[in-house]
């Protein structure tokens, strides 16, 4: 069967705009984390952030839970999936968020939300060099294209030289690059849970670090605007993240969710004023050029699909052939095998396509 021979742009569905959608969710974390820096520390706006996500959700699945209409029955997180899921969180939920507001602290708004493009970069590395994923050369040219956009956003005439807060930026990405590999271990399972986890424990473990280390509380008003920040720009994009994941993989995840610096650069401009240099234009059309190659690639070939038996939300098309006993609602979730199978057809590396490179 050839996916998409009534649509070219079938296999972008809806791995792509769900990626999009984070991406545009998550770049406004830069500039108005940077307003909310004036009031609250770094650290202590990292584990407001992450709980704000938690709590926001945890409100959403108890909603979910009430309300039968159009209910979608998600696979559980395993006993398995643990230990991915406890890294991941250290990684990406306590970590990276941290390094991330003591980076926007020290550098502009516009140049760390810019430098942000470095985690897709990192996303991609990680999963082509340790996790096999396939890269093709597509992929890389646009990585190249963003890596140089990095350097000619971190030159001083006389060299590549990034300032303190340029690196904490850095290190935030190469976090969150571990922590994106990560959850793909474990995006089979319920994205809204996964957040949940991630924003309860990381959010809690990083306010009780920030106040032991003698941070004190802001006032009412800056704690709500944290945690509806952290509710949308870290949970519901991280929500949509792990979606995306299923689809994509994880190289082509974070190579669309590179959007994400762009949306934040232009905020930042806006709020803050900050000049458009011929530098930060110049990186801008670089890291666009990058994600216009990674966005317009098509990966293509005859493959062959083990049997497998897996739990995880689908619906019953080519990869799901098997039977039920009555009535299902589609999607639905549930442990299934799938039987071997031979074809070719546009794909990435989602659930079902992840032989390597």
């Amino acid at each position: 069967m050839e996916h998409g021979d009534g649509n070219r742009h079938a296999h972008l569905w809806p791995g792509v705009p769900l990626a999009l959608s984070s991406a545009e969710l998550f770049g406004a974390t830069p500039p108005v984390a940077k307003l909310l820096l004036a009031e609250i520390s770094p650290f202590l706006l990292a584990g407001l952030l992450y709980l704000g996500a938690g709590l926001g959700l945890a409100v959403v699945e108890a909603v979910r839970s009430l309300s039968d209409a159009a209910k979608t029955e998600e696979a559980k997180i395993s006993r398995a999936d643990l230990p991915w899921l406890a890294a991941a969180i250290l990684a990406g939920g306590i970590v990276a968020p941290v390094l991330l507001m003591s980076g926007l602290a020290r550098t502009t708004a516009s140049s760390g939300a810019l430098l942000l493009n470095l985690e897709g970069l990192a996303t991609m590395a990680i999963a082509w060099i340790v996790f096999r994923e396939n890269v093709d050369r597509r992929l890389l040219l646009g990585a190249a294209a963003i890596l140089a956009g990095a350097v000619v956003l971190s030159w001083t005439g006389e060299g590549v030289s990034l300032d303190v807060g340029g690196l904490l930026v850095a290190g935030a990405c190469l976090a969150w690059g571990i922590d994106n590999n990560l959850t793909r271990r474990v995006s089979a399972a319920d994205p809204v849970r996964i957040t949940i986890w991630k924003g309860l424990v990381a959010g809690s473990v990083n306010v009780a670090l920030a106040l032991a280390s003698g941070n004190a509380m802001p006032s009412p008003m800056q704690m709500a605007l944290a945690g509806l920040l952290g509710f949308f720009a870290v949970g519901v994009s991280l929500v949509l993240f792990i979606r995306a994941l299923r689809h994509l993989g994880s190289a082509r995840t974070g190579a669309y969710f590179s959007l994400a610096p762009f949306i934040g650069a232009l905020l930042a401009v806006g709020l803050f004023g900050e000049p458009v240099t011929p530098q930060i234009g110049l990186a801008a059309i670089l890291m666009a050029t990058g994600l216009w190659l990674h966005l317009t690639e098509r990966h293509k070939h005859d493959h062959t699909h083990e049997e497998t038996e897996h739990d995880h939300v689908h619906s019953h098309y080519e990869h799901h052939d098997h039977t039920h006993e009555g009535l299902v609602s589609e999607p639905h979730a549930h442990l299934h095998r799938h039987a071997p199978l031979v074809h070719a057809h546009v794909h990435y590396p989602d659930l079902h396509h992840r032989h390597g490179h």
